[in-house]
């Protein structure tokens, strides 16, 4: 009986060393002043905040951090840059374990090519869509519309349908 019972103890550190190890990476967080709330179990953050979680970083000029649910309340002047996109805005909310972004005030997304600003925007990394409301101006190339809502594919690199023009026009 004793074996068995060894064995399955072992084959549970196993399963559970496996599982460690396939968890997320942890954040890299920095600030100028940074100190953990008991009371809410955030982690605040003022001054030059820096977030990074894998090729993802936010910078913002505050923020509230949940480290177990990978959540991010940031303002002032937050930027969340991966790769070649880059969104810009005032207010940024992040569920990282769903892997989502909503980004207030002001958005402004620029990839090589493409600019798109609108007054917010969400972003899901797991679709690679992005979605742009509120007085949405796309630049891309030599072309210039507006519309009042955009969605765009960032694996493909395109405006996906319907995104209607209001106003359609070359290079301003």
């Amino acid at each position: 009986m004793k074996p068995k019972i060894l064995l399955a103890t072992l084959l549970a550190l196993f399963l559970l060393a496996g599982t460690v190890c396939a968890a997320p990476a942890k954040p890299v967080i920095k600030a100028d002043k940074t100190y953990f709330d008991i009371n809410t179990g955030l982690y605040v953050l003022r001054g030059n905040v820096y977030i990074g979680v894998g090729n993802r970083i936010i910078t913002a000029g505050m923020a509230r951090v949940s480290v177990s649910s990978l959540e991010v309340w940031g303002t002032g002047g937050i930027t969340v840059t991966q790769g070649d996109i880059c969104f810009t805005g005032q207010d940024v909310y992040v569920f990282g374990m769903q892997d989502q972004a909503k980004i207030d005030g002001g958005v402004s997304f620029t990839r090589t090519g493409l600019t798109i600003t609108a007054d917010r925007a969400e972003f899901n990394w797991r679709s690679k869509l992005g979605v742009f409301s509120g007085n949405v101006k796309v630049s891309q190339h030599d072309n210039t519309w507006t519309a009042d809502r955009v969605t765009y594919n960032i694996e493909t690199n395109e405006i996906v349908p319907p995104s209607v023009p209001i106003m359609a026009g070359g290079g301003e």
